[in-house]
């Protein structure tokens, strides 16, 4: 069994920055993803980020992502790609199996394991996306934002000629404009809300590119036999239903749904973490105190794990949640007070902006509620 101060689960923004902090400090750390490439949703961001400086304003993100693994290497921090944590055990004990068979590994039954005693755990696991049913939701050509943003951007592989995008948030506005630029046709963004969810900075985009952006419009069902060749959506009224009379067909071959995203939640589950329902965090969230602490001592969440936001605010989790879960194995110096609280004000001002009171308010309810002192190791 391999001893660690701090078993970080999750290679994603959190998860690096959340290793690296232990890595810095002199700590013992491994950093577990089931991915063979770190990064998370990193990888696919080919656009430049918004902000500060501090937190990367124009660079994009698969160059964030490159620093960060480089970083992470040169301070040693030990990165197990192509691994999945399966069990969770009582002393922050945990078992992971490598899930990318290679060739030295043979059938799946036969996939090496290994286990970890660490002194604490960080669980960056990120998100997943919401479904969506509708008539022929099952057939192929339908699928989620993010695969067709993986398919696109890791895989340079497009996933169809023409596509519907359903949902009018950021993550459907950046995808499909991300679409356009690999040269495929987007025939219209749909939006069941009155207005667009996203930022109006990528919807200009959209729209000097001539794809329409139809609000107040949902999806009825996709066409086709064995795969997607059309799909028909319709206008909806004041109560979400849909109008009769007001439905239209586009040739489509793909369709795309981004409704959301929820966090991975599942391992926080395992370890006996107590969950608490947040429509503004994206769901089900563990709930943590305001170092991200859980309620089972030790345990530590970050990033989209801790409630749906954004990768600038995943990165300063991240950092948060390193430092908090390596600082509880010693006493905490004047120093190490001064980083988290100056952590804890860049998190504030990331979510300062106009469009971040729910989640602002969101986060400090749970926080309270999570405030229960956590005795040490």
């Amino acid at each position: 069994m391999s001893v660690v101060d701090v078993l970080v689960v999750g290679a994603g923004p959190a998860g690096l920055a959340a290793g690296i902090e232990v890595a810095k400090r002199g700590g013992r750390v491994c950093v577990v993803d089931r991915n063979l490439e770190p990064g998370g949703q990193l990888i696919k961001q080919i656009h430049k980020f918004f902000g500060s400086r501090e937190h990367h304003a124009g660079v994009r993100g698969v160059d964030i992502a490159v620093e960060l693994l480089e970083e992470a290497r040169a301070l040693g921090v030990t990165l197990r790609l192509g691994w999945e944590v399966f069990a969770i055990r009582p002393g922050h004990a945990v078992d992971i199996v490598q899930a990318v068979a290679d060739d030295t590994t043979g059938s799946a039954g036969n996939a090496p394991t290994e286990s970890f005693d660490a002194r604490s755990v960080v669980l960056a696991a990120g998100a997943e996306e919401n479904a969506l049913r509708f008539e022929g939701w099952t057939l192929a050509g339908v699928m989620g934002a993010g695969a067709a943003q993986t398919l696109i951007n890791v895989w340079r592989v497009r996933p169809g000629k023409r596509v519907l995008m359903v949902g009018a948030g950021n993550v459907g506005l950046i995808v499909s404009y991300q679409l356009l630029q690999a040269g495929v046709t987007v025939a219209a963004i749909i939006e069941a809300a009155p207005r667009i969810g996203g930022y109006g900075v990528h919807a200009a985009k959209i729209r000097r590119a001539g794809v329409p952006i139809l609000t107040s419009h949902t999806i009825l069902r996709a066409e086709g036999v064995e795969c997607v060749e059309g799909a028909v959506v319709a206008q909806v009224d004041g109560t979400w239903c849909p109008i009769e009379g007001t439905e239209r067909r586009f040739e489509v071959d793909v369709i795309c749904v981004a409704v959301g995203l929820h966090p991975n939640t599942r391992l926080a589950s395992l370890a006996g973490c107590r969950l608490v329902f947040s429509p503004a965090l994206g769901g089900w969230v563990p709930l943590h105190n305001a170092v991200l602490e859980t309620t089972v001592p030790g345990i530590y969440v970050a990033g989209d794990a801790a409630g749906i936001e954004e990768a600038s605010t995943a990165l300063e989790e991240g950092r948060l949640a390193g430092i908090a879960a390596y600082e509880r194995l010693r006493d905490v110096d004047a120093e190490g007070h001064a980083e988290i609280a100056a952590i804890q004000r860049r998190l504030d001002d990331l979510r300062g902006g106009p469009f971040c009171g729910g989640i602002r308010a969101a986060k400090s309810a749970l926080q309270t509620a999570g405030e229960t002192p956590c005795p040490a190791t």
